[in-house]
C-alpha cells in the first residue's frame, strides 16, 4: 500500500492493521493479519489494540505474556517459546527503525498550526511561503525569508537576515541571531540559542579585549538542535552544521566549528573553537573535544571522553583524555588494583633498599 493511501487511513480512522503495516514497512506478518490497533505502547507495557517494538534483545522476556495486538520485530530474531496468540508478529529488518518510520506517518497528520497569531512583530521586508504559522510574541526583523510550511512557535526571536527553509520547526522560545541560516526539515527546540556570540577575547595584561564574532552559523537540512543548545556564530566565515545532524538537549557548538553530515551528539557535549568533526560520528553524554583539533569520519566516543588531539577515522575511543576503547577496558581492572600495587612497590624498594645495604 503506497504511503499517502496509509496516511489516508490514519487520518479518517486512526486505525491500521498488521497487514497495512507490513505493506508500509516492507515487513513480514506472522498471526493475524488482520489484527488492528489504533495506539502506541511500550514492549513492558502493552495493552490490547496497541502496537510495541523490541529492538533490545534485553526486553525479549517481555513479548512472551504480551497484550499487545502487534509488535515489530526483527527479522533474524528468534523465538525461545510461543508468544501469546493474541499477539500478531511483523518481522522487519530494523525494528526500531520501523517504528520511527511508522511514528513519523503518525505525525504527518497531527493538526498543524497556520497564520500569524497576534500579538507578534514580523517586519514588513519579511517573505514567506505557504502554510506558514507565527505564534504569539514572537518576533521577525528585517529581511527574513521563511519557506513553505515554516512554523515559528510563541516568543521565539528570528534575527535580521535570517532565512529558515521549508518544513522547519522553531519551538517557543528560539533565538536566531542576525544572518544565519537555516535549511529545509531542520527541528530546533524551545530555549536553543543560534547565532550567539563566540567566546573570544585577546587577553593584554590584566585585561580582555573582546573580539567581534562577525560571522555565522549555517545549519543544513534535516538537522536536529534539541532544547537548550547554544551554537555559537563565527569570528569570521560560519560555524556549519551539516545535513544530518543530531544535537541533545544542553549541547554547546563554538565558533567556527563544522560538524559533518549525520553525526549525532548526546547532552552536554561540548565542542571548543575550531574543531572539525567528520561524518557519522556519536559522541555520549558530557563528551567534551579541545579546540582546533580534526576528529575523523565514523568515529565512536564514549560518555565523559575528552579528546584532545586530533583522532583518525573509524577511531572507538573513551576515557579522559580518551583513549582506544578496548585499552579503557583493560586498564579499568587495573584501577581498582592500584591502591594494593602501589603497596606492593613499596614493600618491594624497601626490600631492595635493605639488600643494597
Amino acid at each position: 500500500m503506497p504511503t499517502f493511501a496509509l496516511i489516508f487511513i490514519i487520518t479518517i480512522i486512526m486505525e491500521f492493521s498488521a497487514q497495512q503495516i507490513a505493506q508500509i514497512l516492507a515487513g513480514e506478518v506472522e498471526g493475524n493479519a488482520e489484527a488492528m490497533v489504533s495506539n502506541f505502547s511500550k514492549i513492558e507495557e502493552g495493552k490490547p489494540g496497541t502496537i510495541t517494538f523490541l529492538a533490545n534483545p534485553k526486553y525479549a522476556s517481555y513479548l512472551y505474556d504480551n497484550q499487545a495486538s502487534i509488535v515489530l520485530i526483527n527479522r533474524d530474531f528468534v523465538l525461545e517459546k510461543a508468544v501469546p496468540k493474541t499477539l500478531t508478529l511483523v518481522r522487519v529488518p530494523n525494528a526500531y527503525f520501523a517504528l520511527a518510520q511508522l511514528l513519523d506517518i503518525v505525525n504527518q497528520v497531527k493538526p498543524r498550526k497556520c497564520g500569524i497569531e497576534q500579538p507578534s512583530f514580523v517586519h514588513p521586508s519579511t517573505t514567506m511561503g505557504e502554510g506558514v504559522y507565527i505564534g504569539a510574541f514572537a518576533y521577525l526583523g528585517e529581511n527574513v525569508k521563511l519557506g513553505e510550511n515554516v512554523a515559528v512557535y510563541p516568543n521565539s526571536y528570528i534575527g535580521d537576515n535570517v532565512s529558515i527553509g521549508s518544513n522547519t520547526t522553531i519551538y517557543a522560545g528560539v533565538k536566531i541571531y542576525e544572518g544565519c541560516v537555516v535549511g529545509n526539515d531542520c527541528i530546533i527546540h524551545a530555549g536553543a540559542v543560534v547565532g550567539s556570540d563566540g567566546f573570544g577575547f585577546a587577553k593584554e595584561g590584566e585585561e580582555f579585549k573582546k573580539i567581534p564574532q562577525l560571522g555565522n552559523v549555517v545549519i543544513e537540512d534535516n538537522v536536529e538542535i534539541g532544547a537548550n543548545t547554544a551554537i555559537d556564530r563565527a569570528v569570521m566565515g560560519s560555524t556549519i552544521l551539516h545535513k544530518g545532524v543530531k544535537l541533545d538537549n544542553l549541547v554547546h557548538v563554538a565558533h567556527n566549528v563544522e560538524i559533518g553530515e549525520n553525526t549525532g551528539l548526546a547532552a552536554q557535549t561540548g565542542i571548543a573553537g575550531s574543531t572539525k568533526i567528520g561524518k557519522n560520528c556519536v559522541a555520549g553524554g558530557q563528551a567534551g573535544f579541545g579546540g582546533h583539533i580534526k576528529i575523523g569520519d565514523n568515529v565512536s566516543v564514549g560518555a565523559q571522553s575528552g579528546i584532545i588531539s586530533n583522532v583518525k577515522d573509524g577511531r572507538r575511543i573513551i576515557g579522559s583524555p580518551a583513549i582506544d576503547v578496548n585499552k579503557f577496558l583493560r586498564s579499568s581492572i587495573i584501577f581498582p588494583k592500584l591502591p594494593e600495587i602501589y603497596t606492593q612497590l613499596g614493600k618491594l624498594e624497601k626490600m631492595g633498599d635493605q639488600k643494597a645495604e
